[in-house]
């Protein structure tokens, strides 16, 4: 894609990052993550062993986190995995990074639910911030990509951001979330009008009683 990030030099990602290692606190983790599974199973710890090494990441950039080679490369090793193994399911997982981002990753749906409701103008409040698709503001706070479906189609238009989904978004609700973040200030993630889960505009019709 045009907008995707740019995945930096492999020969600076490795020296940057080739001798990257766990904390003490997350090799206490990651050891108790692989424990989960019995013997000839440790496989299957690789999405959370990929998740943990993206927040250390994270941690140590003060953003959202990536995945340079030599991190997945620590990965696969220690879970006795072939690192394209392990390289698939990063590149199939968009909750994975393979480029670095932003303190904020602004992650917009555009897919055909939340485009009917308005997403355009989610985008156009990303715009007014100086955010472009596949692109990382120069102060480095913000990196916006658009994806497929995020899963709150009820909700829509909605945009994840980091860890967090705000739903049933306007411009203007838009706007608000972006300068609270940017300015510090917490903000309130799910639906911006009040909804209550997915129910309909108004609230629930059915079951009323277990709505409380």
């Amino acid at each position: 894609m045009a907008d995707s990030l740019h995945i930096p030099d492999e020969a600076e990602t490795r020296a940057r990052w080739g001798a990257f290692a766990w904390t003490k606190a997350n090799a206490k983790l990651a050891d108790e993550i692989v424990a989960r599974y019995p013997p000839g199973r440790q496989a299957s710890a690789v999405m959370a062993l990929l998740d943990l090494a993206q927040r250390q990441i994270g941690a140590e950039t003060n953003t959202q986190g990536w995945l340079p080679v030599p991190v997945i490369e620590l990965v696969a090793n220690q879970i006795g995995m072939p690192f394209m193994r392990a390289y698939e399911v990063v590149t199939f997982y968009t909750m994975y990074n393979l480029a670095p981002v932003g303190r904020f990753h602004v992650q917009v749906c555009g897919t055909t639910p939340c485009q009917l409701r308005g997403s355009d103008e989610v985008m156009s409040a990303c715009a007014k911030r100086g955010m472009v698709k596949g692109r990382t503001t120069p102060d480095g706070l913000w990196t916006l990509t658009e994806v497929e479906c995020l899963g709150a189609c009820a909700n829509a238009p909605m945009v994840q951001i980091n860890d967090d989904n705000f739903e049933d978004l306007t411009f203007e609700s838009t706007e608000a979330i972006l300068n609270a973040l940017a300015n510090g200030k917490p903000v309130t993630p799910g639906s911006q009008t009040g909804r209550q889960s997915s129910c309909p505009e108004g609230g629930p019709t059915t079951l009323k009683e277990m709505a409380a």
